[in-house]
């Protein structure tokens, strides 16, 4: 009986031993990071951004080149297309004249597909005839003017309408100047401006 007793004592002790023991920490979390599949395809949505983002800056700085392309050639039409003028009875360039005929130089020069018709007028004093030879002579003071910078004869044309085409209606002098005029037609290259 008492090996019985010791064997009992001895499992009981065994048993509360265990019992009484700490629980085995947990085991260290195994990573669960993204699969190799995951990673190609975040790899290749990175790509793809990158490339979207590329296309839309591209894209952005093409616009605004063509705007400023664009706001070029309006300012360089609108310099061709200035009115010149003269003093009465006169076609010689004034040097107010000469002035704006110079800028029309450097945009000739820069484009040589553009060509001109020059148009000249006149006020309403004088004869029809006089004021349609004066218009003209208005209109080719202009054209050697510009030719005589190197630029090539065949890139203008010229017309004159005399008194035909007033801008300003009356009998002043204020008319009359605003009348005496060589006006500027983009007759070819007008698209190319500024390209």
């Amino acid at each position: 009986m008492s090996r019985s007793r010791l064997i009992l004592a001895a499992c009981a002790t065994i048993l509360i031993a265990a019992g009484c023991r700490p629980d085995p920490p947990p085991p260290d979390p195994v990573p669960t990071g993204p699969t190799a599949e995951e990673l190609e395809r975040m790899r290749q949505d990175s790509i793809r951004a990158a490339e979207e983002a590329a296309a839309r800056e591209r894209a952005r700085l093409e616009a605004e080149a063509a705007a400023a392309r664009e706001r070029a050639a309006a300012a360089a039409r609108r310099t061709l297309m200035e009115v010149v003028y003269f003093d009465y009875d006169e076609a010689a360039i004034r040097p107010d004249t000469e002035s704006r005929l110079r800028a029309k130089l450097d945009i000739l020069r820069d484009n040589p597909g553009v060509r001109l018709r020059m148009e000249g007028h006149a006020d309403e004093r004088g004869t029809s005839e006089y004021n349609f030879a004066l218009g003209n002579d208005r209109a080719e003071s202009v054209i050697r003017f510009l030719t005589g910078f190197g630029l090539d004869m065949g890139r203008f044309s010229s017309v004159s309408y005399g008194e035909e085409r007033p801008v300003a209606q009356g009998s002043t002098e204020e008319a009359w100047a605003q009348n005496r005029r060589v006006e500027f037609v983009i007759t070819a290259g007008g698209n190319d401006l500024g390209r």
